[in-house]
């Protein structure tokens, strides 16, 4: 079946299997391995992504259920001219140790902050509780979006229209 998804603000057009995964798509057939493939049962959150917009586990959604639509991953995050501000606070606040969650992590985050620029450190556990880190104690990870909370004048800049809605985010 051929789909057309605009990834990262590029648009890939590809004939793929009907039940090939979002997560498999990206990696296999895109080449950006920073979606990371970890439980195959939506119970990590390593896969997550942006789907218009809304965080997925991408693992969870087929590549043709994307035809048509825009798909950001970390590696969209940053652009020429530096860092998002939610990649130099784990880089500040050491939010990672093997990395592995950290693609997931920092999706999520950056969801939270557009949504809630000022979140509190119950709105950050609470928007990252659909995904687990084997690594840490998530101390550092929250201190990371907090840094970035601090340091986003992207976010800032976002009216705060809505209050974070946990099963939106750990779809």
């Amino acid at each position: 079946m051929e789909i057309t998804v605009t990834v990262n603000g590029q648009q890939h057009t590809r004939d793929v299997e009907p039940r090939l995964l979002l997560v498999h798509f990206l990696r296999d057939e895109l080449g950006l391995t920073g979606t990371h493939w970890g439980c195959d049962t939506s119970n990590c959150g390593a896969c997550v992504v942006w789907l218009d917009e809304t965080p997925v586990k991408s693992c969870t959604v087929l590549a043709v259920m994307a035809d048509g639509r825009r798909v950001r991953t970390v590696e969209g995050l940053g652009d020429s001219t530096g860092l998002d501000p939610v990649q130099q606070g784990f880089t500040e606040c050491h939010g990672l140790q093997c990395g592995f969650c950290t693609p997931g992590m920092m999706l999520t985050a950056r969801w939270l902050l557009d949504h809630q620029p000022d979140p509190s450190e119950e709105d950050i556990r609470e928007a990252i509780s659909g995904q687990l880190c084997r690594c840490t104690g998530y101390e550092n990870i929250v201190k990371s979006i907090r840094w970035a909370a601090e340091h986003d004048t992207a976010a800032a800049a976002v009216p705060e229209e809505s209050t974070v809605d946990s099963t939106e985010v750990s779809a």
